[in-house]
């Protein structure tokens, strides 16, 4: 069992959200590629996943890590960090009648 509290990543992630946006992110078929299970295998569903990791701890171990490794990749784009706005560059100005002495 993994330790519980806020330096633990996955402390508020439940196992649904985890097996939702790694098959969002990788589909079932490269999902079933990088952890060969059936229920990513054959009549993939959300919930014969559950089922099945909830019941087995080597697999949900390996959908954890899988998660961990992709969470960098898999962040939307409202928790990146903020881009500093490109500011455009000031229009150009015509040059002013100078007096040359």
């Amino acid at each position: 069992m993994h330790a519980a509290g806020p330096k633990n990543p996955l402390h508020g992630i439940t196992l649904q959200v985890m097996v939702t946006q790694l098959v969002e992110h990788y589909g079932w078929e490269m999902l079933g590629r990088m952890i060969p299970i059936n229920c990513f295998n054959w009549q993939p569903s959300i919930k014969s996943s559950l089922v099945f990791l909830r019941r087995t701890p080597w697999a949900r171990d390996k959908v954890e890590a899988l998660y961990l490794d992709s969470l960098p990749d898999m962040q939307p784009e409202s928790q990146l960090p903020p881009q500093a706005e490109s500011e455009a560059p000031p229009a150009p100005t015509a040059p002013q009648d100078a007096e040359v002495s």
